[in-house]
């Protein structure tokens, strides 16, 4: 059998070479041969004329409507510091640089920061004896808010006076300033080129921070192969569904005075979580504070009591958010001075819209958007014209559009009609905008608009991908939906041969992802897997995606379906997909296979095992196989804690489920040092894969991370993957 599937495909090849280009894995995952360009990645300036770009040893600045360079804000060789990001200070006259930059987690990094002052010419170093995790240039341009071995810092540029705010940093026990892993990765408060838990207020002269004490944290131990004669051990504080949380705390450092601000304990339980702070005007903080079953949110807001040098602040509720399942974080909170208003958005009302409040006392004035669909960002406000600007999902939950909404409630008004989906990246004055289309079947096409939404230039139409895919003979994504037994309406896309052999059945492969709020069926171009995609149907497969319930783009109803029973509504809908694929007529229902990465391999996992009457081959990639060995923030989120909800988990975990597996046709790829979905969750697979005496397939992959990369491994794991396909199917 093993043979006659490799001449057919070698068969298969020949005929290619007659009609087509043969797609490769080192196109896919080498060369990116059909990897779609992208617009300039510039900085807009704030009189929304001009933008700056970095040259890579230099930063110009273009007038924004010719393009045409306009002044070198940094010489080529002006400074000895080989930078990979950049910020302007508010008033655009000092650049804060990032160099000698490290990767730590998903979005955190070690680096060393400079400022250069335009001005002057003159160069500071923010950071001495060690890498900074962060640094953040005040309002007022005067200094530099580092954090450095877990302390807080600030640097007085002029004078060089350093100030050490905190003293008690250490490694596995206290962080200030910077977010704990779980914060990091299930709460992305991301802000400029790092990560943060500090932010200045709006004068430059206190900083609010926050401190994580993850001293009773459990601690996660990993290994790193590095040709020494012993490998070398880690280890770094990851909380587990039910374990210790960091304990947070609110700090507030009055720099005028030296001293810490007197500051009210703002959680009502010790397992709160406080997930952003927002400086609105020189002494009011907006704290937006979370439980820990996330099934309530508060905006807390922080005044003064009293002033000078004892500074002290008082709180009050300034809105709350509730929700039978879980409230999501955003960041679309937009405070308007001008008014005292705040923007907000909500899933209240069952999909997710925006809303204007009185920021005085917290009530609603009005709800800006509505309908059934979902906002799905939020581009801010104009407030000198009264408009503010956002993003749907219409006309259906596979498209994105772009919207001007009226504050004082005239009609919205559609700025981007045609189907696909459409990304805005407006300028700060709101007068033109930077706007990216794609569409299933169209690579990416990037211009600069006008108000209006008339095209004035276009940066980038990839047309020469577009004929690189017609030489390929790459084949059109279609998209359809059918009905569940439960009476869903799921959506779905197929990529398949254009000429389909009369009589011919073809094998099937389900590419899913399908966690909470995900979406993976969406009209949009994939520069990326749809190579791969590509490459498998020349090879004779059909690649189909999609979206089960819990996914996201339909609603609050429809998203939060899945809550306290994490994967098994998944799992149905994939094995109904399944079922409803088998009907048709160039389909081999004998031969399903699935595959997913992170929440995609642990369904794909679930569904070999599930669905293996339905199935014959999975794929899992860095699989969570049992929930209680994830991360607390997330999982508890979705399902609460073991102890709540000992049924959910334990009928929900593959890892109960491996006597149910069929065959040798199940294999599963970890990164050993992956600090996110930990090994263990492969390793205890094979525990019980072996204690039941099944066979399977496990590749490892030694210092890498989640995402299995960097020297050569991704195409070392995608080669591994083709070849197990082509054998299995």
């Amino acid at each position: 059998m093993r043979y006659l599937c490799l001449s057919i495909a070698v068969l298969f090849t020949i005929q290619l070479t007659v009609a087509q280009e043969a797609i490769t894995l080192k196109d896919c995952f080498e060369t990116y041969r059909f990897y779609p360009r992208s617009g300039p990645d510039f900085r807009m300036m704030k009189s929304g004329k001009h933008y700056s770009l970095n040259n890579g040893s230099s930063i110009r600045r273009y007038d924004l409507l010719t393009q045409k360079e306009d002044s070198v804000l940094v010489k080529k060789g002006e400074i000895k510091v080989k930078f990979d990001e950049y910020t302007f200070s508010k008033d655009e006259q000092l650049l804060l640089l990032r160099s000698e930059t490290e990767p730590v987690y998903r979005h955190s990094v070690l680096a060393t920061y400079h400022v250069f002052d335009l001005r002057t010419r003159k160069l500071y170093k923010v950071n001495e004896g060690q890498p900074a995790q962060f640094a953040a240039l005040s309002p007022d341009g005067a200094k530099v808010a580092y954090v450095m071995g877990n302390n807080v810092y600030v640097r007085y540029l002029e004078s060089g006076k350093n100030i050490q705010v905190t003293d008690d940093g250490a490694v596995n026990k206290i962080i200030n300033g910077i977010p704990d892993w779980v914060y990091e990765e299930e709460f992305s408060p991301v802000k400029g080129d790092g990560m943060v838990a500090l932010e200045w207020n709006t004068d430059g002269e206190r900083i609010a921070f926050l401190r994580f004490d993850e001293s009773e944290v459990e601690e996660m131990p990993m290994t790193w192969y590095e040709s020494g004669t012993y490998p070398r051990q880690s280890t770094f504080k990851y909380p587990k569904v039910g374990t210790k949380n960091s304990s947070v705390s609110l700090m507030i450092y009055d720099l005028v005075n030296d001293q810490y601000a007197s500051c009210p304990e703002i959680k009502i339980s010790p397992d709160d979580y406080i997930v952003r702070l927002n400086w609105v005007t020189r002494y009011n903080l907006v704290a937006t504070r979370l439980n820990r079953n996330q099934d309530t949110l508060d905006l807390v807001l922080l005044t003064p009591e009293r002033l000078g040098k004892n500074l002290a602040f008082g709180q009050e509720l300034l809105l709350r958010e509730t929700d039978n399942a879980y409230v999501e974080v955003q960041d679309y909170f937009t405070f308007l001075e001008d008014k005292n208003q705040f923007v907000w958005s909500s899933e209240r009302n069952g999909y997710n819209h925006l809303y204007l409040y009185d920021f005085i006392n917290g009530n609603m004035l009005a709800a800006l958007t509505t309908g059934n669909f979902d906002v799905t960002a939020f581009y801010g406000v104009d407030t000198k014209n009264g408009k503010f600007y956002y993003q749907t999902a219409t006309p259906t939950p596979l498209d994105r559009q772009i919207w001007e909404g009226d504050l004082n409630g005239a009609a919205p008004r559609l700025l981007t009609p045609e189907r696909g989906t459409w990304e805005a990246t407006f300028t700060p004055t709101f007068d033109h905008f930077g706007l990216e289309y794609s569409a299933a079947n169209t690579p990416p096409v990037a211009t600069l608009c006008e108000r209006s939404a008339n095209v004035i230039q276009t940066f980038e139409d990839n047309k020469e991908l577009v004929d690189k895919r017609q030489t390929a003979g790459f084949v059109d994504k279609t998209f359809f939906q059918f009905k569940t037994p439960e009476g869903y309406d799921l959506n779905g896309w197929m990529l398949r041969p254009d000429s389909l052999e009369p009589g011919r059945k073809y094998p099937v492969l389900v590419d899913i992802y399908g966690g909470p709020g995900s979406q993976t069926v969406q009209n949009q171009y994939d520069g990326y897997m749809g190579t791969w995609h590509q490459m498998l149907v020349q090879k004779g497969y059909i690649v189909v995606s999609v979206d089960n319930r819990g996914t996201g783009a339909r609603g609050r109803d429809f998203k939060k379906s899945t809550q306290l029973q994490l994967g098994r509504y998944e799992t149905e809908d994939q094995i109904s997909a399944a079922r409803y694929l088998a009907t048709l007529p160039y389909v081999d229902g004998t031969r399903m296979g699935i595959w997913g990465w992170s929440f995609g391999g642990y369904l794909s996992t679930s569904c070999i095992l599930k669905g293996n009457d339905v199935f014959k081959m999975a794929i899992a990639v860095a699989p969570v196989t049992n929930w209680k060995w994830y991360d607390s923030a997330y999982t508890e989120r979705y399902m609460h804690t073991t102890q709540d909800n000992a049924k959910g988990y334990e009928e929900n975990s593959p890892v109960n489920f491996a006597h149910l597996l069929r065959g040798d046709n199940y294999l599963f790829c970890h990164g050993i040092t992956d600090d996110n979905v930990h090994f263990q969750n492969s390793t205890e697979m094979i525990n019980a894969l072996v204690k039941h005496g099944k066979l399977f397939d496990m590749y490892y992959y030694p210092n890498r991370n989640h995402g299995i990369y960097g020297d050569n491994a991704t195409k070392h794991l995608f080669t591994k993957m083709t070849n197990f396909i082509m054998e299995k199917l």
